[in-house]
């Protein structure tokens, strides 16, 4: 795969990441804990970048102290902390890192399906899949942020580091 490719995925879907990062940690307590689910919705987001970057879901696991409570249309057993939530991010994104500095031909040309086969995407369109997913929770947690304290992160307009 052409690594100037590479570099633009990463800046843009690492770019993402650091939004979705900026809102975690302008969030207020009071708000991360509220019925508005910041929390919640952080975390969902979080769990979700993991398993999309994935390359063989099946069997996937989250790292402790997440639990599959996503893949059981249920609430996890407790709203993790904006620190564990922080911590999941950073995994998430040097998962991606690692994904697109090892991206083969191979890798490239496969396909992405999850163990019930309701999903099928190639590698890269899962990638943008699940950019468009954490771009779509990062919008809605700023919008929480601007309605309940009156701010919100600026625009990241691309990742600060480069991938290699």
């Amino acid at each position: 795969m052409d690594n100037a490719l590479k570099e633009i995925l990463w800046r843009q879907f690492a770019g993402s990441i650091d939004m979705l990062k900026n809102a975690v940690e302008l969030c207020p307590q009071s708000l991360w804990n509220s019925d508005l689910l910041f929390g919640y919705n952080a975390f969902h987001t979080a769990f979700f970048l993991d398993y999309y970057l994935t390359l063989e879901p099946k069997g996937f696991v989250p790292p402790k102290p997440f639990s599959l409570s996503e893949f059981e249309d249920r609430m996890p057993e407790r709203i993790y902390t904006k620190e564990e939530v922080l911590i999941y991010l950073e995994f998430g994104r040097e998962k991606l890192r690692q994904l697109l500095a090892e991206m083969t031909d191979e890798i490239y040309k496969s396909n992405w399906e999850n163990e019930s086969k309701t999903m099928c995407y190639n590698i890269i369109e899962i990638l943008l899949y699940n950019m468009r997913h954490v771009q779509h929770h990062t919008a809605q947690l700023n919008l929480l942020l601007r309605q309940n304290i009156d701010d919100a992160p600026q625009w990241v307009r691309e990742a600060k580091d480069t991938l290699y």
